[in-house]
C-alpha cells in the first residue's frame, strides 16, 4: 500500500459519507433512528462478514476490550447523529458535525504524536467560528436562536472524534475490517434488543420491504465510507485522513439545498463556505 492508495481511500470515504448522510436523513424521517441504525449495522455486518472471518485470528483480550468500547461509543454516537439529521437541516447538521475534525486531530496529536503547526491550529479556530455561524439560525435582539438538532449534533460530533480515534487505533493494532465489523455487530445486537422490547420487529420487517432501496443505499454507502476511512488511516496520518473527509458537507450541503429545498440565512452560507474551505486548506497543510 502507498500514499496514493491512501488518498483514494480517503476521497472514497468523503464521497460515500456525503451521499450517505442524505439517505440517512431521509430514512430516519421515515422509519426512525434506532431502526435506521439497525439496518445500517445489519447491512454492514453482512457485507463484511466474509472478510472479518479471515481476520478473527488477530483478536486477543486487549483487542476485544478495545473493540467493545468502540462499539458502545459508536452506538451512542450514531443514535445522536441520526437524531440530529432527523430533526435538523442537512445543510446545517453536516457542517456542525465537522467539530469532530479538531477533536480527532487533538487526539492524534496526544496519542500518536502527530504534530500540528500554528497555522493548522489557526485553521481549526476558523472551523469553530464557522460552526457557530452555521449553527445559529438568527441573532435577532442579540439572542441567538439555534437550529433544530444543533445541540444533539454537537455532542454527536464530540463522540465522532472519539470514534475516529478508536477506529484508527483498532485499525492499526488489529485490522481495519474488524475495527468496523465487530462494533457493527455490537450495534446490531443493541438495536434489535431495543426494537424487540418495543415490539417493533414486525414493523422493521415491513419497513425493510417498503423502503428497501432507500435502506440499501444508506447501508451500502455508510459501509463503504467506514471501510475506506479505516483503510486510509493505516496508510495516512489520522489528521490528513480526517481533514479531507471532513469536506463531505460540501456534497451534503448541495444535496440539502437542491433536493430537500432547504433554505438557510446568509451568515449560514458564509459559515458553510468557511468550514469547507478551511477543511480543504487544512488537508493541504498536513
Amino acid at each position: 500500500m502507498n500514499l496514493e492508495l491512501g488518498i483514494l481511500f480517503t476521497f472514497g470515504a468523503l464521497i460515500c459519507w456525503g451521499f450517505g448522510d442524505f439517505f440517512i436523513q431521509r430514512t430516519t424521517r421515515k422509519i426512525g433512528d434506532i431502526e435506521s441504525l439497525a439496518f445500517v449495522s445489519i447491512i454492514g455486518s453482512i457485507i463484511l462478514l466474509p472478510f472479518a472471518i479471515k481476520d478473527i485470528y488477530l483478536l486477543d483480550k486487549n483487542g476485544i476490550i478495545l473493540l467493545l468500547i468502540l462499539g458502545l461509543t459508536a452506538f451512542i454516537m450514531s443514535i445522536l447523529d441520526f437524531e440530529a439529521l432527523k430533526q435538523g437541516k442537512l445543510s446545517v447538521i453536516d457542517v456542525i458535525l465537522e467539530l469532530e475534525l479538531p477533536i480527532t486531530i487533538v487526539l492524534a496529536y496526544l496519542f500518536f504524536k502527530e504534530s500540528l503547526s500554528f497555522f493548522q491550529f489557526l485553521i481549526i479556530a476558523f472551523i469553530f467560528i464557522s460552526i457557530v455561524l452555521i449553527a445559529t439560525k438568527s441573532f435577532k435582539h442579540w439572542k441567538a436562536r439555534l437550529e433544530k438538532g444543533v445541540l444533539i449534533a454537537l455532542v454527536a460530533a464530540i463522540l465522532m472524534g472519539l470514534v475516529n480515534f478508536l477506529t484508527a487505533s483498532s485499525s492499526r493494532l488489529i485490522s481495519p475490517i474488524l475495527a468496523i465489523w465487530i462494533p457493527w455487530v455490537i450495534i446490531t445486537i443493541i438495536c434489535l434488543v431495543f426494537i424487540f422490547k418495543r415490539k417493533g420487529l414486525n414493523k422493521l420487517v415491513k419497513d425493510s420491504i417498503k423502503f428497501k432501496w432507500l435502506i440499501l443505499a444508506m447501508g451500502i454507502l455508510d459501509t463503504l465510507a467506514w471501510v475506506f476511512y479505516a483503510n486510509a488511516m493505516i496508510i495516512n496520518p489520522i489528521s490528513i485522513t480526517t481533514a479531507i473527509t471532513e469536506s463531505y458537507p460540501a456534497i451534503a450541503l448541495f444535496l440539502g439545498l437542491w433536493l430537500n429545498k432547504e433554505k438557510i440565512k446568509a451568515h449560514q452560507y458564509v459559515g458553510a463556505v468557511i468550514a469547507i474551505l478551511a477543511c480543504f486548506i487544512l488537508a493541504l497543510t498536513i
